[in-house]
């Protein structure tokens, strides 16, 4: 005897507008089923009103609000316990933790850059002056005389001024080009004299550059011409460059976080959890961490003082606490841990914030 309970509904979830199959999937459904089992569809043939679209809208809406409460409590106050009921598989009553990480990171970062006013360094930058030819230190008049004896002098590795040498490269660029020495440093110099030639003659492009110096049409002559002018725009607008940089940096959060989670794997790797786990682990770490650094943030604003120093400090203690409970080992062994795990970690965040920096600027 089947002895299913009727589920009457409200709504379009009434039992009258309830069907037999899924109108998604063709599941097979009993009219006690409000939901499709397979596909999760609302079982109902009743087409959308815009009364039942805004009913949704809001259902759902408060739906995200009380699992982001209920996310945003447990985190604070129960350091470590979150992660382990996730895990377990406790997570209608939290968001994901991916999807809420993503979320902050995009919230900071923003307030960041909206207030940090930094197209202002924008006025700082390099501005042409239209000169074309430095004075130099030798007292010779005729200019042309001038410049051989300038050449003359970087030929026999005489130690001359950058202005000097400047000099050498425009009084003939085609010449300097081909006379660079062909060593193991001539893709920096070729990068050097894109460079001073982008920032003297004002050019933009490679193919009137290649034309008009007689450069050969290499995939290595073009890499260093457009490394330089990265570089070039980078010191015309560090300003825009520092915004530009900045939205990037959510992702790169994303790109560090696995590779940081493989030395917790490493660290615990006696214990039962996965490598799944302990990144689960470090999303809702570094989630707490943007919560406190979006509070520093608006206290900073609203009361005018530096309060970062504390927020971290109460991350740094969050955090041990949060290893402690989660892993279950001792305070020494967590405490060893603990620190191997955050010196780990700030050389592996120097070292990819270095290189994403070098890289933002040659592909600016």
């Amino acid at each position: 005897m089947d002895n299913k309970p009727t589920i009457t509904g409200v709504g379009r979830y009434k039992l009258k507008y309830r069907g037999t199959d899924c109108l998604n999937c063709g599941h097979p459904l009993d009219m006690s089923d409000k939901y499709c089992p397979n596909c999760s569809q609302a079982n109902s043939t009743k087409k959308l009103t815009l009364k039942d679209f805004f009913d949704e809208f809001f259902s759902n809406l408060l739906s995200y609000d009380s699992k982001l409460l209920q996310t945003l409590s447990a985190l604070i106050i129960r350091p470590g316990v979150i992660t382990k009921d996730f895990i377990e598989g406790k997570r209608v009553s939290y968001t994901n933790p991916f999807r809420f990480l993503l979320s902050l990171a995009f919230v900071y970062f923003l307030m960041l850059s909206f207030s940090g006013d930094y197209e202002r360094l924008n006025s700082y930058g390099y501005k042409n002056d239209g000169d074309v030819i430095k004075e130099t230190s030798l007292n010779i008049k005729n200019p042309k005389d001038q410049q051989q004896v300038l050449i003359a002098l970087d030929s026999l590795n005489v130690l001359i001024s950058d202005s000097e040498k400047d000099s050498i490269l425009l009084a003939d660029p085609e010449k300097y080009f081909h006379d660079l020495k062909q060593d193991g440093s001539i893709r920096f110099l070729k990068m050097e004299f894109f460079y001073k030639l982008i920032k003297k003659e004002w050019i933009h492009d490679f193919e009137g550059t290649k034309e008009k110096y007689n450069i050969e049409d290499t995939f290595e002559n073009k890499a260093a011409f457009a490394v330089s002018f990265s570089i070039f725009k980078v010191s015309q607008q560090p300003g825009s460059f520092a915004t530009d940089l900045i939205s990037k940096l959510p992702f790169l959060i994303f790109f560090f976080l696995p590779v940081f989670t493989l030395f917790i794997w490493l660290a615990y790797i006696r214990k039962k959890y996965n490598y799944t786990d302990h990144l689960i682990f470090s999303f809702h770490n570094q989630s707490l961490l943007f919560i406190l650094l979006i509070i520093s943030f608006i206290v900073d604003a609203i009361f005018e003082v530096n309060s970062s120093g504390i927020f971290l400090f109460i991350f740094s203690i969050y955090l041990f606490i949060a290893m402690w409970k989660f892993y279950g080992q001792g305070i020494i062994k967590t405490g060893i841990k603990y620190i191997f795990l955050n010196t780990v970690f700030f050389i592996l965040a120097f070292f990819i914030a270095l290189t994403s920096l070098i890289v933002s600027a040659i592909t600016y």
